[in-house]
């Protein structure tokens, strides 16, 4: 299992070799554990612009971690809307070249929905008990993502 301790030094390993500044948005587990929702993730999942994929992508392979990356909002099998990036949350770091965000909680709750299996349901409890969510609120963020759901095909 992988801390926060661990993400954000392996982050730092990674910050020193880069020469150009990027953003990270951390999702699923990966932003759970950075948000201190959860002690550990099994794996790091990451959102990224896809001009940067490739850099970080090979600062990143050394084995240690299992990485997933995904590109421009598209993740795991549902584009986010464009504004994910204004909703997502920065996370104070002494990071150099990285600036280190996670998907805003309503975003991590509907994408774990979309892919949903035992693991993303206790996530989801978890979130929901930790902040208040308007129902209001996820309706509509949802509605902004339900067409790009899986299974949505011909419909």
């Amino acid at each position: 299992m992988i801390t926060k301790n661990d993400l954000i030094g392996w982050l730092e390993d990674i910050d020193k070799k880069l020469e150009n500044k990027i953003i990270l948005v951390a999702v699923g587990g990966t932003a759970m554990t950075l948000l201190g929702l959860k002690p550990s993730t099994r794996d790091i999942d990451f959102c990224m612009e896809s001009k940067d994929i490739n850099i970080f992508r090979k600062l990143a392979k050394n084995g240690k971690f299992k990485v997933d990356l995904f590109q421009d909002g598209y993740i795991f099998s549902e584009q986010l809307p464009d504004d994910y990036l204004d909703k997502s949350t920065r996370l104070e770091t002494n990071l150099a070249n990285i600036e280190l965000r996670t998907l805003s909680l309503i975003d991590i709750i509907l994408t774990k929905a979309a892919r949903y299996n035992e693991r993303d349901e206790e996530d989801i409890g978890t979130i929901a008990k930790t902040i208040k969510i308007e129902k209001e609120e996820l309706i509509k963020r949802f509605n902004q993502m339900k067409d790009t759901f899986a299974g949505r095909e011909g419909v």
